[in-house]
């Protein structure tokens, strides 16, 4: 058996789906965007049951409850992992076990987007479901362990959104609330709300696209909601574009963003650029210029 290399051809002519998650304040509009996609083609993943905000939008929609239904959906949209053993979620027969419960895999195949609403939602259903595995509890006394539970709770949420990134055909968009702290140096700083830390560390680097979905004042002192998606921005949100394609502010419509993502590429002179800042001028030499 020759060496499974795919050629450049190959690789560039494979359907590839976009991996991104929209953060953004209570209230921005996030669950709104279902309106600016193609409802016959994506999958209203509903978590929340907070579809009030697209009341007559006629796509299609999944209600999962429990943990146990998240890790199921998983691995029926995005397939089996031949690297897991048979006792593991997403292994090749938890696949088979939930394609004998759920039917025919060509039922999703209609859909190119999963709208997933919302992470913050999964984390608490996760972490329900780990107070109540051996992990959560000490050996020695029986009684509840809470940084075992935590401990499992970061490795299932890990294992769940990277399962869903490795998704290639299909776009999947983790819709997540944003929080707002401040420092002890009375700076603001932004975080995903999702229970446990480990999570909100490493999904940036699990995604392709991190996105913000907030309210910025334009010059003129109007207020508009925008997208935010360069790591640079001026704003201080969390942002970052794999694509090289966006702009640091985009107009707040999911659609038209992914037919920008999926456009032509940039040329690479174009994107590895480096810009370096103009020197600052010394109090000595701002001093001299004034005598």
């Amino acid at each position: 058996m020759a060496f499974p290399i795919i050629t450049a051809d190959q690789r560039l002519a494979e359907k590839r789906g976009i991996k991104g998650c929209i953060l953004g304040p209570s209230g921005i509009g996030k669950t709104s965007l279902l309106w600016t996609v193609d409802a016959d083609k994506t999958l209203f993943f509903d978590l929340e049951a907070g579809d009030l905000a697209v009341e007559g939008w006629s796509g299609d929609a999944i209600r999962p409850r429990t943990w146990q239904e998240c890790r199921d959906f998983a691995v029926f949209i995005g397939g089996p992992n031949p690297a897991l053993r048979d006792e593991q979620p997403y292994s090749q027969a938890h696949y088979e076990a939930v394609c004998a419960k759920f039917g025919d895999v060509s039922s999703i195949d209609k859909y190119d987007t999963v709208f997933i609403d919302s992470i913050t939602v999964a984390g608490r259903l996760c972490l329900q479901w780990c107070k109540g595995q051996p992990q959560a509890f000490s050996e020695r006394s029986g009684k509840p362990d809470t940084r075992g539970a935590y401990g499992l709770h970061g490795q299932e949420m890990i294992a769940w959104l990277t399962h869903l990134q490795h998704t290639r055909n299909k776009n999947i968009w983790f819709v997540g609330i944003l929080d707002e702290k401040v420092d002890d140096f009375n700076r603001k700083v932004y975080s995903p709300q999702i229970d446990g830390s480990k999570t909100a560390l490493e999904l940036p680097g699990i995604v392709d696209q991190v996105i913000t979905l907030a309210e910025i004042q334009s010059d003129d002192g109007q207020k508009y909601r925008a997208f935010i998606n360069h790591t640079l921005n001026p704003y201080g949100y969390p942002a970052k574009d794999r694509s090289g394609r966006l702009d640091v502010i985009e107009e707040p419509h999911l659609g038209r963003l992914m037919e920008k993502i999926h456009g032509p590429v940039t040329p690479p002179s174009d994107r590895l650029t480096f810009a370096r800042p103009a020197p600052i001028e010394t109090q000595t030499n701002t001093e001299e210029g004034a005598q």
